[in-house]
């Protein structure tokens, strides 16, 4: 009965890899010399596994828990800390535990949007966003952007303005950065929606009298002859004593995503890991998305945004994203 069992797990194991392999294979191309075509080829694979499935509850073997690989879409920013995180998980560095995801790149603010449509499985959400969303995503302990001095930057050609007339580009309805401007000064009402790699010359143009900047657009704004108005993130600090929470890895509140939730997890965490071990083995990757292509600005970029919070969020981290939500409703901006 060993020896049967042994010979049925092999036969498994090859009928995993034929399954992945078919899974890989362009439905798209010539199906002319083919008996079968690749979608009924598929189809065939999934049978036999389900038939040795019931070979191993009849010989008193426990199979694995999946026997199928679980295809998932994940959706992600450009930014360098989203590509540095991951890499490994995408370029098979690690073991993804039979999960098989189909990445999507965006910019975060149409991630956000997105989400509202349910696009994804697993995103990138802003945290404002996140908490409209609450019954619709859950979120990972992993993943996270927060951390101290590393809020968004309100800058202008002139650090003298009179920001209840101003006219100020803010990068997206639904991120961290609009809602800590909110807080900060709701006074601000001229805005207009930008994308954050057109705001530094925006302003710069004289188009905005002030813009909001996020990621790499901290490291570089002197550049376009602007000076800083606000450190939203030193003023968060200063209110709470708390790192400053910007953006969520979230996977939706429906199967296959929310079963496989603790996997999804485990998997992202391991992919942060290994970057942190490897930091040089997701170059080419990054800056194949990239705004900035300097290594120094990358650099800085990932120290800044990937960091013990994106292992895990732990007790402070949870408590940031409560205090957040928690003065936002106080304010009612939720």
């Amino acid at each position: 009965m060993c020896d049967t069992r042994v010979q049925v797990k092999t036969k498994v194991d090859e009928l995993k890899d034929l399954q992945a392999l078919l899974r890989e294979y362009d439905v798209t191309a010539s199906q002319t010399d083919y008996i079968l075509s690749p979608e009924q080829a598929i189809q065939s694979v999934e049978k036999l596994l389900q038939l040795v499935t019931t070979i191993f509850y009849y010989n008193n073997y426990n199979p694995p828990e999946r026997l199928f690989m679980t295809t998932l879409n994940l959706a992600f920013s450009t930014c360098p800390n989203d590509t540095f995180i991951f890499h490994a998980l995408l370029h098979h560095c690690i073991d993804t535990v039979n999960l098989r995801f189909i990445p999507h790149m965006h910019d975060v603010e149409s991630l956000n949007k997105k989400a509202f449509f349910k696009t994804f499985h697993i995103t990138k959400l802003s945290f404002y966003a996140y908490f409209k969303l609450k019954q619709t995503y859950k979120i990972l302990d992993s993943g996270s952007a927060l951390g101290y001095g590393c809020g968004p930057l309100l800058v202008g050609r002139s650090s003298d303005l009179l920001l209840s007339e101003a006219k100020v580009a803010v990068p997206g309805e639904y991120t961290t950065a609009y809602l800590l401007l909110k807080l900060w000064n709701p006074e601000i009402r001229n805005v207009e929606i930008t994308r954050f790699d057109n705001i530094l010359e925006g302003v710069r143009i004289g188009r905005y009298d002030a813009g909001l900047i996020i990621h790499e657009g901290r490291f570089i704004f002197p550049e376009y002859g602007c000076v800083q108005i606000i450190d939203l993130g030193e003023w968060w600090e200063g209110k709470t004593g708390l790192p400053i929470p910007l953006g969520c890895i979230a996977v939706r509140k429906d199967p296959p995503a929310i079963d496989l939730k603790d996997d999804i997890e485990s998997v992202l965490r391991s992919s942060i890991q290994y970057a942190l071990q490897n930091k040089n083995a997701s170059r080419e990757f990054v800056k194949l998305h990239a705004q900035e292509l300097d290594d120094q600005v990358i650099d800085g970029h990932i120290d800044l945004y990937v960091n013990n919070f994106t292992l895990s969020l732990g007790d402070t981290g949870r408590k940031a994203v409560q205090t957040l939500e928690e003065m936002a409703r106080w304010k009612s901006i939720l």
